[in-house]
């Protein structure tokens, strides 16, 4: 290559950057996002955010997980012998980022309601931690039980320190339990946070207002779904795919659907629900019965129970279940 080709290459101007005309992009996302607040009388929010951030409740549920489980998910370095002085450290820093966060929820939720605070919401946020923090030592214990039921329920597991550190059902319990004991104490949305936290890590989607008892496995667990009023024993164990959810959402006569009710199913202790079985509506799973795979299920099932694609019937709605449609089991 001659030496004027080489600097004519090196002189070419360089190309103009190009024009996104933001101006007007800036200008068009205001004026929807105006008409957005309007439309649901939000408009009274303030200039900064002030609702609790996903990405620091993920980093403070980390720090929770650590403080409850500080030799397998605290520091690489950490000796048994620093283990409180970890613990305490983290725990403090983590109630006091956490206090923040519900505090932004209370806020929140006062601004869109235009509720008036009788006590200040600092105080009422602080409580929430408060009691939050004392009920830390029993959501470990009942972890341990879950643990435990996943070593002792897959055969796959050679030690509870695999189940901790590989399962992602474990994964996903760990969030629960510390997401429903928000949610009783009073921070929903928060408690929302830390579920979705490991529904997008896990594929596992429990809602933080269903009650689980000891001992719950979730083998697998991708594709699973537990809706909020959902209800389960102890000693329950649930494999990839199987939904608890609702069969019908009521609505008001303004076309609205009602909040709260309970819709999602009862699944009492000692029973196993193999993967892609769907439970509808608010049924009972009776004690120690067994739901094969790929079930549909919307009526309630006796104690003892098995229930097979080859035993499963047409069902209708609101009928009372058949005894001819169901496999008993004593």
């Amino acid at each position: 290559m001659n030496q004027r080709a080489l600097s004519s290459d090196f002189s070419a101007p360089a190309a103009s950057p190009p024009q996104w005309e933001l101006h007007h992009i800036v200008d068009e996302l205001r004026v929807v996002r105006e008409r957005w607040r309007d439309g649901l009388a939000s408009h009274q929010e303030c200039g900064a955010r002030q609702f609790p951030s996903r990405q620091h409740l993920r980093e403070l549920v980390g720090a929770l997980c650590a403080a409850l489980f500080p030799m397998r998910l605290g520091p690489i370095d950490l000796q048994q012998e620093s283990e409180d002085f970890f613990v305490g450290h983290t725990l403090d820093t983590t109630l006091t980022g956490l206090h923040e966060q519900v505090r932004r929820e209370l806020s929140y939720h006062a601004r869109q309601h235009g509720l008036q605070q009788t006590v200040p919401i600092e105080q009422q946020a602080l409580a929430i931690v408060q009691r939050f923090a004392r009920t830390l030592p029993a959501i470990r214990a009942q972890l341990d039980t879950d643990v435990a039921a996943a070593f002792h329920g897959d055969p796959a597991a050679h030690s509870v320190d695999e189940v901790l550190l590989c399962y992602p059902g474990i994964l996903a319990i760990i969030h629960y339990r510390l997401a429903h004991a928000l949610h009783v104490l009073g921070a929903p949305l928060v408690a929302r946070i830390i579920a979705e936290v490991a529904h997008s890590q896990t594929g596992i989607d429990i809602h933080p207002g269903a009650a689980i008892g000891d001992s719950f496995f979730i083998d697998h667990g991708t594709g699973v779904v537990i809706g909020e009023t959902a209800i389960i024993g102890h000693r329950v164990r649930i494999y990839q795919a199987v939904t608890l959810g609702a069969k019908r959402f009521p609505a008001g006569l303004d076309g609205v659907l009602k909040k709260g009710l309970a819709r999602h199913p009862v699944v009492e202790d000692d029973v196993v629900i193999y993967a892609g079985a769907t439970i509808l509506g608010r049924v009972t799973i009776g004690q120690g019965s067994v739901i094969g795979g790929n079930v549909w299920l919307t009526r309630s099932v006796a104690p003892g129970s098995h229930v097979t694609q080859a035993h499963s019937t047409q069902e209708a709605a609101d009928f009372a279940p058949s005894s001819a449609a169901f496999a008993q089991q004593p």
